[in-house]
């Protein structure tokens, strides 16, 4: 994966932990700053927020289309790993509800990178493959869950569900009254209609 790229060479393998700690440092900020300020916003910017120099940002994103695929890509991983840490520690389906929210959050903050996205430049040519790959598989095991929990009725497609919460998520809309979180429960409940146990 591509935030996983950095130096691997065998002299700074004893700092390879400090090396992806600092990779998710830059990640992290610069995830931030788009948020806030857009995808062009200035690097200065970026290293201020993660604390290091323009050159270390440089060496492991020699292009901004390099740091935007990899912020893209670490925040994809972050929301998809949350899936099975809320199904371990919640029912199937509180966790299914849950992991919606956080996909919901997921979509409205990453609004800032649809343009670099929609660009054509080829460096992010892979992105959508690889939101599918990532989102896609975890959202099947939560939805199998609550539908063996008989939770839910067990026809539910993952990929109308992403597109469903994807689209509740306007980028005009102003979610601080819980809209989002509203309708996501109305998809739940709708989920619900016709399953073995409601």
């Amino acid at each position: 994966m591509g935030i996983q790229d950095g130096p691997t060479g065998p002299a700074e393998r004893p700092l390879r932990a400090d090396a992806r700690r600092s990779i998710d440092t830059l990640l992290g900020a610069a995830a931030e700053v788009f948020a806030t300020s857009g995808v062009d916003a200035p690097v200065r910017q970026i290293t201020a927020k993660a604390g290091v120099g323009a050159g270390t940002l440089y060496r492991h994103f020699p292009q901004r289309s390099d740091l935007i695929a990899a912020v893209f890509r670490h925040e994809v991983d972050a929301c998809a790993d949350a899936a099975p840490a809320l199904a371990a520690a919640h029912e199937p389906l509180e966790a299914l509800t849950l992991w919606l929210r956080r996909f919901a959050g997921f979509i409205a903050t990453k609004r800032g990178l649809s343009a670099a996205l929609h660009s054509g430049d080829p460096a992010y040519d892979s992105l959508p493959a690889y939101f599918g790959q990532r989102f896609l598989p975890v959202l099947s095991d939560l939805l199998s869950r609550a539908s063996a929990a008989g939770a839910i009725r067990p026809d539910a497609d993952p990929d109308d569900l992403l597109r469903a919460v994807a689209g509740l998520t306007l980028p005009t809309h102003d979610d601080t009254d819980g809209h989002t979180h509203r309708m996501i429960a109305l998809l739940v409940d709708g989920l619900r209609y016709g399953a073995p146990g409601a």
